[in-house]
């Protein structure tokens, strides 16, 4: 399965996987991604329910679909993608 996830998602996974030399890697640095990814999908769904239940419209179109794009490209990279992909994301340093 996470194979053919690789293959949906392998346009975005390209961009970060790419390059040569060496590269700095922590594993916590995963889990960070993973938990930045848990907490702003944690902050989408409760932006939802928030405006459902106030009655908002319209106006909360941006920041749903920020903190849903945040968590779904931090959730891509830390959940599939290679150690070289969440080192680039982070910065080599």
């Amino acid at each position: 399965m996470k194979n053919g996830l690789r293959k949906i998602f392998a346009p975005l996974l390209n961009i970060f996987e790419n390059g040569e030399g060496n590269y700095a890697y922590k594993p916590m640095s995963r889990g960070i991604l993973l938990a930045i990814a848990v907490l702003f999908g944690s902050l989408t769904v409760g932006l939802i329910v928030f405006t459902t239940k106030m009655a908002m419209g319209w106006g909360a179109i941006i920041p749903i679909s920020v903190f849903s794009s945040v968590s779904l490209f931090c959730l891509i990279i830390g959940g599939l993608g290679t150690d070289r992909a969440v080192a680039r994301v982070w910065g080599n340093r």
